[in-house]
């Protein structure tokens, strides 16, 4: 197993993360001080799949929790196999180990997806690990966290649907990252990586429809950029479908409808729907498309007045 700060992990990551560079610099430091972490930020931004890549790049046992109002505090630490119990009694050997005392017991990273729709019970099961290394259970005893073990959970502010606050006594005993969306540039990169062919005019048009997701005056929660993913994905084949080019102004629109209006969460109360939200987006970024300087970023130089994706 590699030491966290070792300069080979963070190298090895820089190329695979886009555009994380200094979250994942933070993060390795926290985790290498030996200090839980709380990653806080929308969705899609990268946030267990950075902590994926540090502990293989780092060979650190990785373990998976869905948070969620089902994870009573019996499914995450375990509990003792029912009919085995009828046979055996409550015997050590008859304990099914959860997510948890595994982590415990083999030094891993815990890691908890959206720890804020966790019930409150479970979390105050965590705060007792995190404040004193072990875990104390009844008819077994004392579990203590081999060395190595780090408590990392996830969670996304912006959604407040069946989310829960999470008290000071979390935030306490927690290091916390805020990761918010890459650049442009960035996004950009994502989509040429993870998609599998990608006209230029194509990706730069769904990278700003996305992004343009979370300016809108309409939105309160717009896409990552999966939805740039997606919309590129479903517009190639669209397009094969339909025997136009993949830069087809329409083309493009239904694959934007597709892709995007599942994914945006509008203001309540208004008249506007997601597929309206998308057709002005869509409008928006196709009429930055002028004649402007080689070296002028798209949308700036010559757009019309009031092009910029999302603003109204």
């Amino acid at each position: 197993m590699t030491s966290l700060d070792d300069p080979a992990v963070l190298d090895a990551l820089d190329d695979a993360l886009v555009g994380r560079r200094r979250e994942l610099e933070m993060l390795i430091a926290a985790l290498a001080a030996d200090r839980h972490v709380l990653l806080e930020g929308p969705p899609g931004t990268g946030k267990s799949t950075m902590l994926r890549e540090v502990a293989v790049a780092a060979g650190t046992a990785f373990v998976f929790v869905e948070g969620n109002a089902e994870l009573t505090p019996a499914r995450l630490a375990g509990q003792f196999d029912p009919s085995r119990v009828l046979e055996e009694g409550y015997t050590p050997d008859v304990f099914v180990d959860g997510p948890l005392v595994e982590a415990l017991r083999h030094g891993a990273l815990l890691y908890v997806e959206e720890l804020n729709r966790v019930p409150e019970e479970t979390v105050n099961l965590l705060i007792t690990v995190m404040s004193e290394g072990e875990l104390h259970l009844p008819r077994i005893g004392k579990i203590e966290a081999a060395a190595g073990f780090r408590l990392v959970a996830a969670m996304n502010p912006f959604d407040n649907v069946g989310t829960t606050r999470v008290s000071s006594a979390v935030y306490d005993r927690m290091c916390r990252i805020a990761m918010g969306y890459q650049s442009r540039d960035d996004e950009a990169d994502i989509v040429v990586r993870r998609a599998v062919a990608v006209d230029e005019v194509l990706r730069r048009r769904a990278v700003l429809v996305t992004r343009g997701t979370r300016r809108h005056d309409e939105v309160r929660v717009g896409s990552s950029v999966r939805g740039a993913i997606d919309l590129v994905e479903v517009a190639t084949r669209l397009a094969g479908i339909r025997r136009t080019a993949v830069t087809d102004p329409d083309t493009g629109l239904d694959a934007a409808l597709v892709a995007l209006s599942g994914r945006i969460r509008l203001h309540e109360g208004g008249d506007t729907s997601p597929e309206d939200v998308i057709r002005d987006l869509w409008n928006q970024v196709l009429a930055t498309e002028q004649p402007q300087d080689p070296g002028a970023e798209p949308g700036k130089a010559t757009a019309p007045s009031g092009a910029d994706p999302g603003r109204r």
